[in-house]
């Protein structure tokens, strides 16, 4: 069941979603990808969380869907099961970040790339493999990925279905960092601190939202700045942050989103 290979934790606005099946390098099962949209949702309408982590138990990330479930499942059945757990992340309304170790194949590309952000160690191997077994990859996947590091890249993981190592996968953008195996854990803990005890939850929101609609349109809807900047001025965060930046302290920034997880609550 998704209950047994699936786990969240949260402390201090950090919600870790952790794929738990290190005996299968934490390939996803069918139960597990329903498992990933169900907490996506609830956790996004949980006002203790900023910031959703996703890891995987174990030395590895996700090598990707578990094929003998693949082949079990009524057809098609599956593969939905995967595209709504990708899209429900993709959707998160609060920043996301995959920290990668090991394996990232597959499936597990395609979780990491719904993510906002991919912070990795130098252990990390990536790959895109339905070459390998004669599928097609997800198309809301592909998408994400040509937009993380263009055709031409995309291609070349799809064609060839190789396993890249976390250098070549820094140098065509598919992750944002890459560190030292010893030096991951004290970098995630120093970066989630930073975006989500630190800063502005409701900029952040706001520019998740912004960025993303440049991402897959090219333009951001008028209204959807008008309703920010009518966030901006009803919450009393902008004031906050200039009385914190003049009197050199840390802000204390109170804007919460409505329940549900979007705009509109103080």
């Amino acid at each position: 069941m998704s209950a047994d290979h699936l786990a969240v934790a949260i402390d201090d606005g950090v919600a870790t979603l952790w794929l738990r099946r290190p005996e299968k390098r934490n390939a996803v099962t069918y139960d597990m990808w329903l498992g990933i949209a169900e907490q996506c949702r609830r956790l996004a309408a949980d006002p203790a969380v900023r910031l959703l982590v996703v890891r995987g138990v174990g030395e590895h990330f996700c090598a990707g869907a578990d094929i003998a479930g693949m082949a079990a499942a009524e057809p098609g059945e599956y593969g939905r099961a995967n595209s709504a757990a990708e899209a429900a992340l993709a959707a998160f309304p609060k920043p996301t970040l995959a920290a990668i170790t090991g394996a990232c194949v597959g499936g597990g590309t395609g979780i990491a790339a719904a993510c906002d952000l991919r912070i990795a160690d130098a252990t990390a191997r990536f790959g895109i493999t339905p070459a390998r077994l004669g599928i097609v990859y997800p198309a809301a996947a592909i998408e994400r990925v040509v937009r993380l590091i263009g055709p031409s890249a995309t291609k070349h993981l799809l064609y060839s279905a190789e396993i890249v190592d976390a250098g070549r996968a820094l140098r065509i953008g598919l992750v944002d960092e890459v560190h030292p195996p010893g030096e991951l854990a004290g970098r995630l803990a120093a970066f989630t601190d930073l975006v989500a005890r630190r800063r502005s939850l409701l900029t952040q929101m706001a520019s998740k939202e912004m960025v993303d609609a440049v991402s897959a349109s090219g333009a951001i809807d008028p209204a959807v700045t008008a309703r920010w900047r009518g966030e901006v001025a009803g919450s009393g965060d902008a004031a906050e942050g200039m009385a914190a930046f003049l009197e050199r302290r840390e802000p204390r920034f109170g804007w919460t989103p409505a329940p549900g997880g979007g705009a509109g609550a103080r």
